[in-house]
């Protein structure tokens, strides 16, 4: 579908690149955590209503975290191997352009969650600020991972007001956990940039980590598994829950595996299998309920 937009409508591809719609590992990730969130609070029965706008939230937001990564990130993309051909990196896209497009995005995002209760309204501000605040962040921190984690997961506490209308201990927990694994992957992510990102003086956790990268992706993925299988505790959850999150366990060995050399493609690799990983829990989730 993507070469036939490409070859047919070239001025709109540019545009499709640049909210990495031909890229979906990024709204795969975001949907996951998502879903287990929608799942919890609806208690395996989530209203259609709901699953529908948070679906649709994930797809545009993610959407329009990439327009605005890209746009803060446009005067050093160029000089990374792996981001040089982004739209705004090339400039095919005008920075001008690039946040009209972010603010239609925004605006669409908006209009979702006015279908929502007024809680679910209010906590959406702060995903925004997340969203915006997070690409400029490589600036002046070593821990941006953190900063997109806390973005990733913004929408698992809205997902428990809106289902709920309330945001229990749960959801945090939940939040916590997710957070703890965004920076895990994204560290694996930004090991494929880091000799780039050192030339530029892009700021990361592989930067920070140095030769206790995998370590420490280790020890975050054992803290991303602890927390939920807390959640399974206090949810009083059986074998399906705890079944979905050894599954996971193992996608993180996988992917140990591909990172032990610090290779740039075998790590990317890895950061794209974690799709997987969240999968694997929905699953456990799914049959809980079922």
């Amino acid at each position: 579908m993507f070469a036939f937009v490409e070859r047919r409508y070239p001025a709109l591809w540019p545009y499709l690149q640049l909210m990495r719609l031909d890229r979906p590992i990024g709204t795969l990730l975001l949907l996951w955590p998502t879903l287990w969130a929608v799942w919890i609070a609806g208690e395996g029965a989530p209203s259609l209503k709901t699953i529908v706008i948070f679906f649709l939230g994930v797809v545009i937001m993610r959407a329009a975290g990439c327009v605005i990564n890209d746009f803060a990130d446009r005067d050093f993309d160029g000089g990374v191997e792996r981001t040089k051909g982004r739209p705004l990196a090339t400039e095919a896209i005008s920075s001008k352009k690039a946040l009209a497009l972010f603010a239609g995005l925004g605006l669409l995002a908006f209009v979702l969650v006015l279908f929502l209760n007024e809680l679910t309204f209010w906590l959406s501000f702060g995903g925004l600020g997340l969203a915006v605040l997070y690409p400029f962040t490589k600036r002046f921190t070593f821990m941006p991972q953190l900063f997109l984690g806390a973005a990733f997961s913004w929408a698992i506490p809205m997902a428990f007001a809106a289902e709920t209308g309330e945001v229990p201990e749960i959801a945090w927990l939940l939040y916590v956990a997710n957070v703890v694994w965004t920076v895990a992957y994204d560290t694996q992510y930004a090991m494929c940039d880091r000799e780039d990102d050192l030339k530029m003086g892009i700021k990361s956790t592989a930067i920070l980590f140095g030769d206790a990268d995998r370590l420490m992706i280790g020890v975050l993925q054992g803290l991303t598994l602890l927390a939920l299988i807390m959640v399974g505790q206090r949810l009083e959850f059986t074998w399906p829950w705890y079944a979905g999150i050894a599954a996971m366990s193992l996608t993180f060995i996988y992917q140990h595996t591909l990172i032990r050399y610090r290779e740039r493609w075998p790590s990317f690799h890895a950061f794209l299998n974690n799709h997987w990983s969240g999968a694997c829990v929905f699953v456990g989730l799914y049959f809980q309920y079922f």
